[in-house]
């Protein structure tokens, strides 16, 4: 019987590939594995799934060695705003090869663009239908942003120049309004961002009481690493957050699902910190307006009364000298009912307007107070619970052994105790005297 070394069919193998494919050929796949080693050389896994199932039915390696990837990276990176990564779709010129001992690979020459471009642009387009579709597009645009946001949870690297400048921006305002911030860190570039800015909304939502918004921000950076911010499952998991998200991810060309699924887009951090600025500067404009109406107002109730109260006045002095002498006394009693008339309602026009002044002034106040009552809210609570302000309540604290005691049945005869007061502390002895406990005091 007649047989082949496997070396021999290895050879005829590769000879017929070689006969086959004379020349390179363009191909389409998707990429699934990709590294790049010390040498500059990429090696890359291909595969193509089945459109019905999502089931590989072919899988394949290749390689760009280091003297065309130099050439390759930066082109695709330009031209479609992406890094060469897993799942994407590809279509690249190759020379088919086969080794004795590798089997058969892909050596890639050249690569199209436009190919990713497109297929990049059908998948946005794809999640975007699905969230329009699924109703919640739009979800996050409809809450409203509190009149004052002063309270931010901000989402960003701790150590992004965007940051610094965000924060930089809010504490050194003009008009040297307050805000409370605090950040929750997160990845901001590369494969592991969606799950951090997740986590950090996780986080965020566990305190959401104590904020008014959520601010996503990031410096700058290549366009390529935006293509994190094109998560379907980011931007699901922000249509659904119960806070406005404000977003400034430092940009400038291109608009990511995230920007389209927030309650608003900017395109820096310092923009962000400028519309917060901006919007509790309308505010305070408002209130400025609204005391000064207030004033006119009260001024110009203030003149009419006045006015009338002359008018009256005048009229009594033309009657008096028109009425004769002996009815002198009868004009006095007129004058007295007359004046009396007019004290009263002179009376019920002031109080009147002292009740609309004191409603007005009251809102204002009461609103302006609201806000500050919020920011005041956290150094409340730490200073009601702290131990100094319950000892200036009358209260004391006493020790045994550096321990509270809580229980006179804790003392016995002979016990040295310490105690606190709001001012000073006395050290003191038990004597035990049958069922009564008597303490010496030794003020010091």
């Amino acid at each position: 019987m007649e047989s082949l070394s496997l070396y021999e069919l290895s050879e005829q193998v590769k000879q017929t590939i070689k006969s086959v494919f004379t020349s390179s050929v363009w191909i389409r796949a998707e990429i699934s594995e990709i590294r790049e080693n010390a040498s500059g050389h990429c090696y890359l896994e291909l595969i193509e799934k089945d459109a019905e199932n999502d089931r590989i039915i072919a899988r394949v390696k290749a390689n760009i060695w280091s003297f065309t990837y130099k050439m390759l990276k930066p082109y695709f990176e330009q031209s479609t705003g992406q890094m060469l990564s897993a799942g994407m779709k590809i279509l690249v010129f190759v020379n088919v090869e086969y080794h004795e001992l590798y089997g058969i690979s892909l050596i890639i020459k050249d690569i199209d663009p436009t190919f990713t471009i497109g297929d990049i642009a059908a998948r946005r387009m794809q999640i975007i239908r699905r969230l329009q579709q699924e109703g919640v597009f739009d979800m996050n645009k409809e809450l409203e942003i509190p009149l004052v946001p002063q309270r931010i949870a901000v989402i960003s690297s701790p150590t992004a120049a965007g940051y610094g400048d965000f924060i930089d921006q809010l504490n050194n305002n003009k008009n040297n309004y307050h805000f409370y911030h605090k950040l929750f860190p997160a990845v901001m570039q590369g494969s592991q961002t969606e799950e951090s800015v997740i986590t950090a909304l996780d986080n965020i939502y566990q305190h959401i009481d104590c904020f008014d918004i959520v601010v996503i921000i990031r410096g700058g950076g290549a366009t390529a690493d935006l293509t994190s911010f094109d998560s379907y499952r980011l931007a699901y998991y922000c249509t659904q957050f119960p806070l406005p998200i404000v977003v400034g991810i430092g940009h400038q060309r291109d608009e990511t699902i995230l920007d389209l699924v927030a309650h608003t887009s900017l395109k820096t951090p310092t923009a962000v910190a400028e519309r917060l600025i901006d919007t509790i500067s309308e505010v305070d404009s408002f209130l400025n307006e609204t005391q000064s109406d207030v004033m006119k107002y009260a001024k110009f109730i203030v003149g009419e009364e006045k006015y009338h109260i002359d008018a009256i006045s005048k009229e009594i002095f033309r009657q008096q000298k028109t009425i004769k002498l002996q009815e002198t006394g009868k004009l006095q009693l007129l004058s007295l009912q007359l004046n009396n008339t007019f004290q009263k309602s002179i009376s019920n026009q002031y109080n009147e307007l002292q009740k609309i002044t004191s409603t007005i002034d009251q809102q204002v106040n009461n609103y302006i107070s609201k806000k500050r009552q919020i920011l005041q809210l956290f150094e409340k609570n730490i200073v009601l619970i702290s131990p100094d302000y319950i000892l200036q309540k009358g209260y004391s604290i006493t020790l045994k052994n550096g321990k509270a005691v809580s229980d006179s049945r804790e003392l016995k005869n002979g016990d040295v105790i310490k105690t606190y007061f709001s001012v000073g502390s006395a050290t003191s002895k038990v004597i035990e005297n049958e069922t009564s406990i008597y303490i010496n005091v030794n003020h010091r």
